[in-house]
């Protein structure tokens, strides 16, 4: 059963809030995973890690001289079918997790952080491990987030 929408809106928002656009649909994220350059996946969730050290660590990596090109994010147990749609297709190889980051290069998967990677470390270190993985796959941006 999915999450009360109202009640994880403040968790939605945060990510969008910083740029990201959340795909409600598997035809939204195959259409996400065509754009060219680099795609940043938040699998997002309403656990702590997420509250506490993914959400705060990824907006935190976004300030960063360089980012990807494009933002996108699922919340698993809200967007039920476009998160399995994202770990069946995109993520097969790997174990569902939630939360989770994946960077894709022209739809290709090219580094993923799962939940135990996240759990019990600082947001700093997510921005740490997403800056560098920038540094290497993706162009500068124009903006930064606040």
């Amino acid at each position: 059963m999915p999450y009360d929408p109202l009640m994880v809106m403040p968790m939605r928002e945060e990510l969008t809030r910083a740029g990201f656009t959340e795909l409600t649909t598997p035809d939204a994220v195959d259409a996400a995973m065509k754009l060219p350059g680099t795609t940043l996946l938040v699998v997002n969730s309403v656990c702590g890690c997420a509250a506490g050290s993914l959400r705060p660590g990824v907006t935190m990596s976004l300030n960063h001289e360089k980012r990807p090109d494009n933002l996108v994010t699922v919340f698993a147990g809200v967007n039920m079918e476009s998160t399995q749609h994202v770990r069946d297709t995109y993520l097969a190889n790997h174990p569902p997790s939630s939360p989770s980051i994946a960077l894709f290069n022209n739809g290709e998967l090219i580094g993923m952080i799962h939940r135990h990677q996240i759990e019990g470390r600082m947001p700093e270190n997510i921005a740490k491990a997403l800056t560098a993985a920038y540094d290497e796959y993706c162009g500068t941006p124009t903006e930064t987030v606040s």
